[in-house]
């Protein structure tokens, strides 16, 4: 599929910079929240091809959906957006942080399906895969490691499709995707594992991981 307009759900750290890359390297991109008048600071950095719009108007929007909101913010979403998301090829990036998302993440650390499963079963019938997680958003501004290495984004995700669009806006924005596996991979990158919030280059992934 050709990907030209990126909807953004949850525009922080990880969303905004995402965003803001994504845009300087010619995607049409629309940031949201729920509040999105706090969002227009953004639109200097990501120039003209940026946006801001509410959480309908970027799922419509995009050709690929970039989710990039708290694990507990998953309760807060209505029976409309997850409606909207079904089909949307979505790029999961939260994490589950138990002092924030109280039991829901303890829950999900131990799921035996990673984030992956879990995002799956709150979000039916989306096309999800999971990406940009594990990366420090310092770094993520820069797109290199301390030592200067490209940082590698491990991808995964059961629908082939969607891995490629993960893969491929890893790619434009000068980050170096490493497709792990199926969604249950996504475990082997989830929080407290040897490639998470490291930044981390490619190589060095798939040596953590034993994929060489």
């Amino acid at each position: 599929m050709k990907i030209t307009k990126i909807g953004i759900v949850g525009s922080g750290n990880i969303g905004g910079n995402l965003g803001i890359l994504l845009s300087k390297a010619g995607y049409e991109v629309c940031f949201s929240s729920r509040h999105p008048e706090n969002l227009t600071e953004l639109l200097p950095d990501a120039g003209s091809a940026a946006r801001v719009g509410t959480v309908a108007e970027a799922i419509a929007f995009g050709d690929v959906v970039l989710l990039s909101i708290p694990l507990k913010a998953y309760r807060d979403l209505d029976n409309e957006t997850k409606q909207a998301l079904k089909g949307k090829i979505v790029i999961d990036t939260s994490n589950p942080y138990p002092d924030r998302d109280g039991a829901m993440a303890l829950e999900a650390r131990q799921d035996p399906g990673g984030m992956g499963s879990v995002v799956a079963r709150l979000l039916p019938g989306a096309r999800i895969v999971r990406a940009f997680n594990t990366v420090y958003f310092e770094d993520l501004k820069r797109t290199v490691n301390q030592n200067g290495d490209r940082i590698g984004i491990p991808i995964a995700g059961d629908d082939l499709e969607a891995v490629d669009a993960a893969v491929e806006l890893a790619r434009s924005v000068g980050l170096d995707p490493v497709v792990v596996g199926g969604l249950t991979a996504s475990k082997l990158f989830d929080v407290g594992t040897s490639v998470y919030a490291t930044s981390a280059s490619a190589p060095e992934i798939k040596a953590k991981l034993r994929m060489e």
